[in-house]
């Protein structure tokens, strides 16, 4: 199931950690729907932009204890550099680092749901065989762009294949979803800070990934397309914004791959579950006097339902990069 595991991951990492930059608009098909996306809309008044040098952070409080909130990129070049010393302050002393979820849990032979995915998802035929016209030039140029071959991508299923092209993509320009949070992990560690990182178990949500609607598959496959047509730049750039501080810059580049898992049945509840675990872990480090150190990616930190917009709902005081 080796296929299967790929796309299986390739979906997960674009929970929360994995966005890219937008494509050119896809064209208009009858049948087509828009896809939900639960980050559209952002809570305005958050998006501001650092004062001072380096990544922008946000504050949670309450009467006794702090907890500095920084927001990550969702995708960056791997060894992203950035300015470390704000960091590395306020890891001095801190109670917790709360971090996004470190992995997810698949356990394949216990779901006969996910078997059945699976042989609904894979083909003994290139995807390319499913498109005409246009849209299959477009794939074949893009898969061959990426040194990678027809049978690579065997499958039936839209969204699987866009998934697994996006995520060639990434691994061709050397991009990832797991920077910072695996130097501020290393150094929490190292500090002998206690980590607080959830896994969860999406056994059942990978089931019905092949139950996906047709028209949000193709929306997400022509998504990732223009991506991997327009090249890396915007992302390049948008992460040289994230380390200094600009945060409209940094989210410039933040909206394909999040829309892409949003056509999955049963992603929102997903995504909305993740915030929430966050937003809880961020109020549960509020129950101890002194700070903490909490990492979050930046669309669902500052989108509305988002974890800043949940604090503020609990009555936490929320302040702004720009308010320093």
């Amino acid at each position: 199931m080796k296929f299967f595991r790929a796309v299986l991951v390739l979906a997960l990492a674009l929970t929360g950690a994995a966005r890219a930059q937008p494509g050119p608009p896809a064209t208009p098909r009858p049948d087509e729907r828009p896809i939900a996306d639960p980050d559209a809309t952002l809570v305005e008044e958050l998006v501001v932009t650092a004062r001072y040098g380096g990544p922008a952070w946000w504050k949670v409080s309450d009467a006794d204890t702090t907890v500095y909130v920084l927001g990550a990129p969702g995708l960056a070049p791997k060894r992203q550099q950035w300015d470390q010393k704000l960091f590395e302050r306020r890891l001095r002393g801190a109670n917790v680092v709360i971090l996004p979820y470190r992995g997810l849990r698949v356990r394949v032979g216990s779901s006969p749901g996910l078997a059945i995915a699976y042989l609904k998802l894979k083909s003994s035929t290139p995807f390319e065989t499913t498109l005409s016209g246009p849209l299959r030039a477009r794939f074949v140029a893009a898969r061959e762009a990426l040194d990678q071959p027809a049978k690579r991508y065997g499958t039936r299923n839209a969204l699987a294949a866009g998934l697994m092209l996006g995520g060639d993509y990434r691994d061709k320009h050397e991009l990832t979803t797991a920077d910072p949070m695996k130097l501020i992990r290393y150094l929490a560690q190292q500090a002998k800070v206690p980590i607080d990182q959830r896994t969860y178990d999406v056994t059942p949500l990978l089931a019905r990934v092949a139950k996906t609607p047709t028209s949000g598959g193709m929306t997400c496959l022509e998504e990732v397309l223009g991506e991997a047509e327009a090249g890396p730049a915007a992302t390049l750039a948008a992460s040289r914004a994230w380390a200094q501080g600009d945060v409209p810059g940094a989210l410039a580049a933040e909206r394909s791959y999040e829309r892409c898992l949003a056509a999955a049945p049963g992603a929102l509840a997903f995504d909305a579950r993740t915030k929430a675990d966050q937003a809880d872990a961020i109020a549960k480090a509020l129950k101890t006097p002194g700070h903490a150190i909490a990492l979050v990616p930046l669309r669902p930190l500052l989108s509305q339902g988002g974890v800043l917009d949940r604090l503020r709902a609990q009555g936490f005081t929320v302040k702004t990069p720009g308010e320093e």
